[in-house]
């Protein structure tokens, strides 16, 4: 009997905010790439991660949730990557929640529905559906509603039926060599990631407080006496939002800090130093220029 062919391709992550993308990419892959918060629009770039199988390798492709507001110009900026990247894609998850299918993902279905590659319906915190007799309606007014290669019931929190996932999806890839090594696990470096962990600790802190005027730059990475030196701005949109990040005393600014520095002192396994400042950029989600700067390039 011959050998089963290796597969491997990109595999574009799509769906509304807070349906579990970036949950269900690390999950895929195994390690945290990409940072998780119980907040809309969270992930703002593309973001690879790499699953690899014995019999294939699945690039995953993170993407900013897709979503009708489009006000500013970064809301633009992160819908053109989430499109853009589905239609580069070899095949498309359509992640959406379990018992839940309301008009922002209607909105989303019809962003891909024309779309030719593969698509697999990922119906995503199945371990929240109790009694678990309630799921099976639901998918079967999802499978009538949309033409789908597969309709995969998962939970990415639990970990539940990924490997059927990766099994169905994988048989669907072109078949080739893997794009990427097997030791590589991500498309980005340790400054973006730096940058990341702190906007999450920001978001997970600051909660509603601020809005999504917030993005971090990564001024200073350096190996200096045995640590690695992190030098961090933390850049808002208005003055006021300054105070609120840095808090009474600076206790807040410490707190993020803290929490930063130790998710990434365990990630690399050596000691980090983190300095961070904060600063005042006015209205730069509106700024074409500060979102060049600030590494949001158009797709």
């Amino acid at each position: 009997m011959s050998a089963r062919p290796f597969r491997c391709g990109f595999v574009a992550i799509v769906g509304r905010p807070n349906v579990g993308k970036s949950t269900l990419v690390n999950a895929l892959v195994g390690r945290k790439v990409s940072i998780v918060a119980p907040k809309p629009q969270t992930t703002r770039h593309r973001i690879l991660g790499v699953a690899n199988r014995e019999d294939a390798q699945l690039v995953l492709v993170d993407t900013p949730g897709l979503h009708s507001s489009t006000r500013r110009i970064m809301n633009q900026y992160m819908n053109r990557v989430a499109i853009s990247s589905s239609r580069d894609a070899d095949a498309l998850l359509f992640v959406i929640e379990a018992m839940r299918f309301g008009a922002e993902d209607e909105w989303v279905w019809e962003r891909v529905r024309g779309l030719k590659q593969p698509l697999f319906v990922v119906v995503n915190k199945i371990d929240r559906v109790q009694p678990r007799e309630r799921l099976l309606p639901f998918l079967e007014q999802i499978a009538e509603r949309i033409p789908a290669s597969a309709l995969v019931p998962v939970s990415a929190q639990s970990r539940e039926n990924l490997d059927r996932l990766i099994e169905q999806v994988g048989a669907r890839l072109p078949e080739g060599p893997p794009v990427f090594p097997a030791e590589v696990v991500t498309d980005r470096d340790e400054p973006f990631h730096a940058a990341e962990v702190i906007r999450e600790k920001l978001t997970l802190n600051l909660r509603e407080e601020l809005p999504y005027g917030i993005n971090v730059q990564i001024e200073r990475f350096a190996d200096e006496d045995g640590r690695l030196v992190v030098g961090a701005v933390i850049w808002v949109e208005r003055a006021g939002q300054k105070a609120i990040v840095i808090g009474q005393r600076g206790e807040r600014l410490k707190e993020i800090g803290r929490l930063a520095r130790i998710e990434l002192a365990d990630l690399w396994q050596r000691s980090v130093h983190l300095e961070l400042w904060v600063k005042v950029k006015e209205n730069w989600a509106d700024s074409e220029a500060a979102l060049k700067q600030f590494g949001y390039e158009r797709p």
